[in-house]
């Protein structure tokens, strides 16, 4: 599983404010595998997601 299907981000995507939610959000601000991630999107992808998770 990977960043891109990982079913607590679609639990934060669902509903932002649940407590699993606000754990994966808070998560990703250390997450090596989603800085990994992130970095290997191309920048209108890296634009979408920082927008939609306010990065």
């Amino acid at each position: 599983m990977g960043c891109k299907d990982c079913s607590i981000r679609a639990k934060y995507d669902k509903d932002p404010k649940s407590l699993i939610g606000r754990l994966w959000r808070w998560h990703i601000g250390f997450c090596p595998g989603w800085k990994k991630y992130f970095r290997s999107l191309d920048e209108a992808e890296k634009t979408e997601l920082r927008q939609k998770y306010k990065l």
